[in-house]
This record gives C-alpha cells, structure tokens and sequence, in this order.
C-alpha cells in the first residue's frame, strides 16, 4: 500500500514539472500554460577577533527554488507547485549544523462547476534531503529523508474568487506517513505505532514505517502583490483524523514576505508553523509532549526568476 501511494504521487509530479527543464527556444509554448520558477541564494559569514563582546566565526548560506506550472483552459484548472530549500550554519570551531531543509510538491486539478466554485482533486508529498539532528553535537538523527515523509490526497471542493484568494475544503482526505528508518520507527516517531518490547527491552516487533490516516483537510492560500515590490506569499492547511482524536487538529501554516530591491538582489521574511500531537518533542526541561513548532527566516541573497509570461500592473 504504502509503495503503491509513494510511487503514484511521485511519478505524477515528476512528469508535471518536467515541462520547467523544456529549452524554450525549441518548443513552441502553449498558451493555456503559465510556468515561473525563482532560484535564489543567501549568503552571510561573520569572523571574531579579540571581539569583546564574543561571538562565533561562522558561514551560513540558503538555497531554494520555488516554481509553479498553472494550466488553464474552459472550465479545467491545473495548479502545481514546487518548493525545494537547503541551508546551514558552519561554525568553523564546532561543525554544520543545517538550519532549512524541505522539499514541498502539489498539485491540485479542478473543474469548474458554477463561477466560483471547483471540483477539485489535490495530491501533496513533503519530506526533506539529509539528516537532521536535534543538537549540533548529537551522532544519532532524528529525521531524514523520508523519515518522516508526507503524502495528502484529498478530494472536495474549492472556492477561487479571484487569482490571490483560494479556500478548499475536501470531506475525504488521506494523509499518509513514511519513516523510512526503521531506528525511529521503533520509537514510534512521527505518530507511527512503535516496536513491541518484552520485560528485558528486546524488541518482539518492529515498529511500523507506515501509517495511513482518513480524515478531513482545509486549505486556504493567499497571494499578493502589497505594494510595489512587495509579495505576500501565504498557505494553512489544516487536517482532522476521523479515526483518531479528530479534535486535535493538524495545522501547517507559512507566510513569506519578499522585498524585491533589484533584478537580482532581495529580502525575504518566512514563517512557518506546524502542530502535529502525533509529534513528541522534548522541551528544554525534559517534558516530551505535542508542541507547536515555530521558525523564522530572515534572508538577503540574490534571486533569478524565469517565467513563460510577463506580470501584469496593477
């Protein structure tokens, strides 16, 4: 089951984002297509010496893409969009430590009913690209690639007004969980069922890498251009276990402002937050528990955009 979820979802955002590698100049563009892509880069280090205030010399950089590929044609829609990040902070006395790691694919096709209103089937997957440690000096990860992973297929309708505001609320909707690493599995990691243990300690069964879920989902994006320059950029998904505790809602919220300064030169603020009671996290204090987890990136870094279409003004 799982392998057969995993392989479909992949393989259809594969085949759809394979139209960003076309070389424009050899194929001829369809106008139903809208497809934009930014690359950027982020780039600080700081060096001490005999600094009284302290401080530690360190390199930290971010990479990200984000595309999209939209088709729009009578009353079919097409969304898809891509959302790949990897950063880190090098202390130079200590080691690397990363600080952004993810990778974030969807793709929602719709049909249109009655103006505004769609039939709407959506497929998302999230997961990230290397190990991740809790603490800069820990040995033993506690994610990776795949572990956790993420997939949601939902099915419902959606309400599009207009091209920055769209809500979708979906009655039938499957989230599905990997932790492909059997170490965390057995500790029940990421809302998975843990190894049986006997009265020594020794594990009678394995711990499951797999675990399916069949709820309900909203999702609410907001896009748009606040004054010249200015992009507001903003998604929060919310997913209730019908099985399983369906009051303790699963929520996935960002924001991401960008300030454009140039053509190539940028400013961005990003916030995420996620609550997951499936999640253990163990605080400062030692308590383990569900918690709200919080992040925020400030960024100044160069960004290149490729797009089929140009912006209109407002």
């Amino acid at each position: 089951m799982k392998k057969i979820v995993l392989a479909v979802v992949l393989l259809c955002f594969c085949n759809v984002f394979a139209g960003f590698s076309q070389d424009s100049t050899t194929v001829e563009p369809d106008p139903n297509w809208k497809l934009k892509s930014i690359f950027g880069l982020n780039i600080t280090q700081s060096t001490f010496t005999n600094w009284a205030a302290g401080g530690r010399n360190n390199l930290s950089g971010l990479g990200f893409v984000n595309a999209q590929a939209e088709y729009s044609k009578d009353k079919l829609k097409w969304l898809n969009t891509m959302s790949l990040g990897l950063g880190g902070i090098h202390y130079f006395d200590e080691g690397i430590q990363k600080t952004e790691d993810m990778i974030d694919l969807q793709s929602t096709f719709s049909y249109g009913i009655k103006d505004p209103w769609f039939f709407s089937i959506l497929g998302g997957f999230r997961t990230q690209f290397i190990d991740g440690f809790a603490n800069l000096t820990d040995t033993i990860r506690s994610s990776k690639f795949m572990a956790p992973g993420y997939v949601n297929i939902s099915i419902g309708m959606e309400y599009v007004p207009n091209k920055n505001f769209r809500i979708m609320t979906s009655p039938i909707s499957g989230k599905f969980t990997f932790v492909q690493d059997q170490r965390l599995a057995n500790a029940g990691a990421f809302g998975v069922t843990p190894a049986e243990l006997d009265g020594t300690g020794k594990i009678i069964t394995l711990g499951e890498t797999f675990r399916p879920e069949l709820g309900s989902y909203l999702r609410i994006i907001y896009n748009k251009e606040l004054m010249e320059n200015i992009d507001l950029r903003s998604r929060i998904e919310f997913f209730s276990n019908y099985i399983e505790n369906p009051e303790n809602i699963d929520v996935n919220a960002e924001i991401i402002l960008n300030f454009k300064v140039n053509k190539w030169f940028y400013a961005s603020l990003n916030m995420n937050l996620i609550y997951d009671d499936d999640i253990q996290i163990t605080d400062r204090f030692g308590n383990v528990g569900p918690r709200t987890q919080f992040k925020q990136v400030i960024g100044l870094g160069i960004a290149y955009t490729m797009a089929n279409y140009k912006e209109k003004k407002k």
